[in-house]
């Protein structure tokens, strides 16, 4: 009586099966599965994850290690400095300018473009005639190369322009300007045309957001009475409130790397003296035109420091409303459980 219990002892514990009693005994399941499913994973992540370390994580690092050396872009630098290209950075008031600069444009990109294409999303929403055309007009000024846009509204705005040859041709020689060249209007005018570049993307993001919505809420609130304003107020806003902040993160960190059209209209040199220079013009004149990498890449790596801590303190205060509540995240997994 006793070779059956030997046999049984000696079959593998995922093949034992004694009854229904024993459902809850612990089943081995084959490792097969776990290996194709790793190796799916791996096929179809490895490319990007190659590009993302060969582009982003290796040339910071690299920027990281020549940022302490005093180096002119040729051959391998010897010439150590350490911490002097950062000191000699803070030091130089047209750096601090410059980083305050990126800030002002910072604020002044929220103020203006959030609620400019909040208005215009809550219009394009409305069922009118040719909202169709106007989204492609107000969508045309972002798809338009920062090359085109900076040459443009160069010429437009020079002191023998369009826009003051248009204002001497109506009369008003009065509202005539340098708006290039004037350090108390230039930054307006930065903006001005930062704003009718980028104002197509946030509205597209905002009508996006407003679609979302489920049309029986203001189905609802008409019922009850609420006015068209009272509803986009109530109802509008808090449901889009995920879609302006991820809109917000986005031109937040575009600000501060800002410098394609400030460098294609103000040039190096003007952009500091107007008063529209950035860390990235800064950057680019100090390092690449002054032949100091060394230098060149401490700036680079100071502005993705600051770029990584907003964006890194963003994430943490303001997103994290999003990202607990989203189905995928661990907190998510957490409340439904």
């Amino acid at each position: 009586m006793a070779e059956p219990q030997v046999l049984a002892d000696a079959v593998p514990e995922k093949t034992v099966r004694t009854g229904a009693d024993d459902s809850s005994a612990p089943v081995r399941r084959p490792r097969r599965a776990d290996w194709r499913k790793r190796a799916e994973i791996a096929i179809l992540s490895g490319p990007a994850l190659l590009m993302f370390v060969g582009f982003v994580i290796f040339p910071v690092m690299l920027a990281s290690y020549y940022g302490f050396f005093k180096w002119n872009g040729f051959g391998w630098p010897t010439e150590f400095v350490g911490l002097d290209n950062y000191l000699l950075m803070w030091r130089d008031d047209s750096f601090r300018e410059a980083v305050s600069h990126n800030f002002i444009i910072v604020v002044l990109s929220l103020v203006m473009q959030g609620p400019i294409a909040i208005l215009f999303a809550l219009l394009l929403n409305q069922k009118i005639r040719g909202r169709s055309l106007i989204r492609v007009l107000i969508f045309m000024p972002y798809v338009i190369s920062e090359v085109i846009v900076g040459v443009g509204w160069s010429l437009i705005m020079q002191d023998a322009g369009a826009l003051n040859s248009l204002l001497e041709k109506w009369g008003l020689e009065q509202f005539q300007q340098s708006w290039l060249a004037d350090p108390s209007i230039a930054m307006g005018t930065l903006m001005v045309i930062i704003t009718w570049k980028y104002i197509g993307f946030a509205v597209i993001l905002m009508l996006a957001g407003m679609q979302s919505i489920p049309e029986e809420l203001y189905e609802a609130a008409a019922i009850d009475g609420a006015g068209f304003w009272k509803i986009q107020w109530s109802i509008t806003l808090p449901l889009l409130g995920p879609t302006i902040r991820i809109w917000a993160f986005l031109s937040i960190i575009g600000s501060l790397q800002l410098f394609d059209l400030v460098n294609i209209i103000w040039g190096q040199y003007i952009a500091s003296i107007a008063g529209t220079s950035t860390m990235a013009t800064y950057m680019y004149q100090n390092g690449h035109l002054a032949g100091s990498y060394g230098f060149g890449n401490a700036v680079a790596v100071m502005l993705f420091l600051i770029s990584l801590v907003i964006a890194l303190t963003y994430q943490r205060f303001v997103l994290r409303r999003d990202t607990e509540g989203a189905v995928t995240g661990e907190s998510g997994r957490k409340k439904r459980k």
